[in-house]
C-alpha cells in the first residue's frame, strides 16, 4: 500500500488541495448572505485559508511532477515563496479559529492572540533561517516550524471555536448543523495534531522522531494521504454546514411571516371594532340629530304654529297686539333658522364644498379654537390644486380626528397645522406639544382597543384615498400626525 500511495503521490497532492480550494470557493460563494450568527461573521479568513493552502498543495504537486517526470529542478524562489504561502494559509486558519472563539465583540483578544501567535513565529523562524545549517536544512526547518507554530495552534483554535459552534447552533434549534460543525471540528483537530505533527525529519524537535517516516512505517501509508482525508473530511461538514444560512433565512421567514398573520388578525380585530363603533357613532349621531331637531327646531315650529293660529284670532280684535305678536314670531322664526344652520354646518360644513379645504379648516379651527380655548395655528403652502371632493373630505375629516383627539386625551396647550400642496400630492402635518404616548403599545394594545380606533381610523381613511398617515409620538414629546395622500382629478379648490 504505502508503495501504492508513493507512486500516485501526485493524485493524493491533487485530491489534497482541491479539498480545501473547494471549501474555499463554497465559503466564498456563500459568505454574501446577511446572516446574525457568529458563524458567518467568522467564516471570511476560511476563504484566504482554503484558497491559499489548496493552491500551495498543487504547487507542491507541480513541483513534484517536475523533479519526477521531467526532471527540472526548482528555481530558487520557490523556497521562500512556498514557505509564505503556507504561513500565509495557516494565519488565515488562526484567524478562522480565533474569530470563532472571541465573536465579533472581543475584538481585542482577537488582536492579542494573532499578534501574539504572529509573533511567536517570526521569532523563531528567524532563528531558524539565522542557524549555521545548510541552506536546503534550512528550508525545511522552516517548512516544520511553521507548522508547528502556526499549523497546530490554528487547527486547535478551529477546533474548539467549532466546539463552541456546536452548542449556539443547537441553541438556534439546528441540530444537523451542529453535528456537521462537530465532525468538520474533529477533522480539523485531527489534521493539526496530527497530520502537521508528523512533518519532514529536521532539526527542529520532535520532527527527529516524530516525523513523516516513521508515519510511512507505522500506518503504511504516507502522511499526505492522511492530510488529504481531513481536508477532505474537514470541507465535506464545512460546506454541509453552510446550509445554516438557509435555514436561518427560513426562520427569519417563518418569524416575519407568523409576525405579519398576527398583525393581521390584530388589525381585522381592530376594524371589526372600528366598524361596530362606527355603526354605533352613526346611531348615535342620528339620535342626536332627532334630539335636537324635537328638542329645538320642532318646539319652534310648534311655537310659531301656536303663535300664528292666536295672532289669527287676534287680528280681528286687536291690531296692534297681532303685530307685536308677528315680530316674536318672526324673531323666533330667525332662532329657529340660525339653530338649523348650526345642526348643518356640524354634520358637513358648507365651507369644504363652497370655498374649499383651506376655508373649510381655517373656520373649523377658529371655532374649535375659541369653544376650547387651546391656541391652533394653521399655515398652508402651495397653490390651488384640483381636488375631489372625496379626497378633501377625507383630508378634512382626518384633521377633525387628530384635532379631536388633542383636544380629548393630550392635555396640549397649543396646537400647529400645516396644510401644503404639491403638483402631485396634498400633505397635512398635526402637531401638538400635550402629553404624548407610545405609540405601539396604544396601536398594539388587547385591552381599551377605543384608544387607537381613532388613529386607525385616520390610517384608513387615508388609505382608502390611496395615502398614508403616520404617527410619531413619544411620552412627554407631544404628537405629530403626517398625511401624505395623491392628488387626482375633480374641480378647483381652495
Amino acid at each position: 500500500m504505502a508503495e501504492f500511495f508513493t507512486r500516485n503521490i501526485i493524485i493524493v497532492y491533487f485530491f489534497y488541495g482541491l479539498s480545501f480550494f473547494a471549501m474555499g470557493l463554497a465559503v466564498l460563494l456563500e459568505i454574501g448572505h446577511s446572516s446574525k450568527m457568529d458563524f458567518s461573521r467568522a467564516l471570511r479568513p476560511l476563504i484566504g485559508f482554503g484558497l491559499i493552502h489548496g493552491c500551495h498543495e498543487w504547487l507542491e504537486m507541480f513541483l513534484i511532477m517536475n523533479n519526477q517526470i521531467y526532471g527540472i529542478s526548482n528555481p530558487p524562489w520557490v523556497l521562500p515563496f512556498r514557505l509564505i504561502a503556507l504561513a500565509s494559509s495557516f494565519l488565515f486558519l488562526i484567524a478562522f479559529g480565533a474569530r470563532l472563539i472571541t465573536g465579533v465583540e472581543k475584538r481585542k483578544l482577537y488582536i492579542g492572540m494573532l499578534s501574539t501567535i504572529t509573533a511567536i513565529w517570526v521569532v523563531g523562524l528567524l532563528g531558524v533561517l539565522f542557524s549555521n545549517a545548510s541552506p536546503e536544512a534550512r528550508a525545511i526547518a522552516a517548512d516544520v516550524y511553521t507548522r508547528y507554530a502556526l499549523a497546530i495552534p490554528g487547527a486547535l483554535l478551529t477546533f474548539w471555536g467549532l466546539i463552541l459552534q456546536r452548542g449556539r447552533f443547537i441553541q438556534l434549534g439546528m441540530p444537523g448543523i451542529g453535528r456537521d460543525v462537530m465532525l468538520a471540528a474533529i477533522a480539523f483537530g485531527l489534521y493539526g495534531i496530527v497530520g502537521q505533527l508528523f512533518s519532514s525529519p529536521s532539526v527542529i524537535f520532535p520532527s527527529s522522531i516524530l516525523n513523516t517516516n516513521v508515519f510511512l512505517e507505522i500506518f503504511g501509508f504516507p502522511i499526505q494521504v492522511f492530510r488529504a482525508l481531513m481536508a477532505a473530511l474537514a470541507s465535506v461538514f464545512i460546506i454541509r454546514s453552510l446550509r445554516a444560512f438557509q435555514v436561518e433565512s427560513n426562520q427569519q421567514i417563518e418569524t416575519l411571516r407568523d409576525a405579519q398573520i398576527a398583525e393581521q388578525q390584530r388589525l381585522e380585530e381592530l376594524r371589526g371594532e372600528l366598524l361596530h363603533r362606527t355603526v354605533i357613532a352613526q346611531e348615535a349621531e342620528r339620535q342626536r340629530i332627532a334630539r335636537e331637531l324635537h328638542d329645538e327646531t320642532g318646539q319652534t315650529l310648534t311655537a310659531l304654529g301656536m303663535g300664528l293660529r292666536g295672532m289669527s284670532e287676534m287680528i280681528p280684535a286687536n291690531k296692534n297686539r297681532a303685530i307685536e305678536q308677528a315680530i316674536q314670531l318672526e324673531k323666533l322664526a330667525s332662532d329657529g333658522v340660525v339653530e338649523l344652520q348650526h345642526l348643518v354646518t356640524g354634520l358637513h360644513p358648507p365651507q369644504l364644498d363652497d370655498l374649499g379645504l383651506l376655508a373649510a379648516l381655517r373656520w373649523y379651527t377658529s371655532d374649535i379654537s375659541d369653544r376650547s380655548g387651546i391656541p391652533i395655528s394653521l399655515v398652508s403652502h402651495g397653490g390651488k390644486p384640483k381636488l375631489n371632493p372625496d379626497l378633501r373630505a377625507v383630508v378634512f375629516r382626518i384633521a377633525q380626528e387628530a384635532i379631536t383627539n388633542v383636544i380629548r386625551h393630550a392635555n396640549a396647550t397649543r396646537i400647529d397645522i400645516q396644510l401644503d400642496y404639491t403638483e402631485d400630492n396634498i400633505y397635512l402635518r398635526v402637531e401638538d406639544n400635550g402629553q404624548g404616548f407610545i405609540t405601539d403599545a396604544v396601536l398594539k394594545k388587547k385591552q381599551g382597543k377605543s384608544t387607537a380606533l381613532g388613529l386607525l381610523g385616520m390610517v384608513e381613511r387615508a388609505a382608502l384615498v390611496g395615502g398614508t398617515c403616520t404617527i410619531l409620538s413619544q411620552p412627554g414629546k407631544g404628537t405629530l400626525i403626517q398625511v401624505n395622500v395623491p392628488i387626482y382629478g375633480g374641480t378647483q379648490d381652495a
